[in-house]
């Protein structure tokens, strides 16, 4: 069994690639990658069949919209060959912005319009096709937060919108104000945090059908360094699973046990390396059975299920 490479959102929305590739890397190296970098970046994704990319205003100290946005620029494909998302609402206290004296949150309609205008031109696009709200803001007023989500998307300047870190009933509240549906919710799940498939989030996603996008999806990486008992457990029952794939990266495993939830989730990749990227990919054509998927998450949790 392989599975798709492309998986629709919700059943009322676009589609993305089965896997994506997260942008919030693109400034953690020594240099600033130019645009015709980022443009082989768009074409070696492409090639592995992610077409999407996920990017939020904040990344690299709101410097990676527009490094990207020049690398898309550069590119020479077709806008409507890609899917672009974004997020906004997280205010950082920042040199580039001098205003702001403490982390914070704004869902504020005002500041919803002004940093969608700011990602269309960093990015270089006429349109976003989802935009997310990226944490829970304790003073979202639903009703002005609603209103400027729908001024963007009326507007022609987002295709979609969701949600990003939402618990369900905070899902459901904004939900409840919009004439459209929300998407998606960006939520944290891998092998090492487990924490979603028991909290309500990835059932809150199958009873509104909608496919969860995940970040995260290694454990931040504490899966491959992670000197701790948990890690240790995990990465040895991904590497009897991985043998018995014949596959060789046990990266291609972890992902593969999400894409085995009913869900349908969407794994958010953080390499920017192609031939790592290749080797994640490798789980489209993994199936893990039912028994090797819960002995992982025995691995995990240190014990059997009740």
């Amino acid at each position: 069994m392989s599975y798709e490479k492309r998986i629709a959102l919700h059943a009322e929305g676009l589609s993305l690639s089965r896997l994506v590739l997260g942008a919030w890397r693109l400034l953690s190296g020594p240099e600033k990658p130019d645009a015709a970098s980022v443009a082989d970046l768009i074409n070696g994704a492409i090639d592995l069949g992610m077409t999407s990319f996920d990017h939020a205003d904040i990344y690299g100290d709101y410097g990676v919209e527009e490094v990207f946005g020049a690398g898309l620029k550069h590119w020479g494909g077709k806008r409507e060959q890609i899917e672009l998302i974004t997020k906004c609402d997280i205010i950082l206290k920042s040199d580039v912005r001098p205003a702001n004296r403490i982390k914070h949150y704004d869902t504020s309609a005002a500041h919803i319009e002004a940093s969608v205008d700011r990602s269309l031109k960093n990015l270089h696009t006429d349109y976003i096709d989802v935009l997310l709200i990226h944490r829970p803001d304790p003073l979202m007023d639903a009703d002005e937060t609603a209103r400027g989500l729908e001024s963007v998307v009326t507007a022609g300047k987002v295709r979609a919108v969701g949600v990003s870190n939402f618990t369900p009933s905070q899902f459901d509240l904004l939900a409840s104000r919009l004439p459209f549906p929300l998407v998606t919710n960006q939520i944290e799940v891998s092998v090492i945090h487990t924490a979603a498939l028991f909290d309500g989030s990835l059932d809150h996603a199958q009873r509104l059908r909608y496919s969860p996008m995940i970040w995260s999806p290694l454990g931040g990486g504490s899966l491959f360094t992670g000197d701790g008992a948990q890690e240790r457990r995990v990465r040895g029952a991904l590497k009897v699973a991985a043998d018995a794939a014949g596959v060789v990266d046990i990266a291609a495993i972890a992902i593969a046990w999400l894409l085995r939830h009913p869900a349908r989730p969407i794994p958010v990749l953080g390499s920017l390396k192609r031939e790592r990227l290749a080797l994640m990919a490798a789980a489209l054509d993994i199936e893990l059975e039912r028994q090797q998927w819960f002995e992982i998450l025995k691995a995990s949790t240190g014990e059997d299920v009740p």
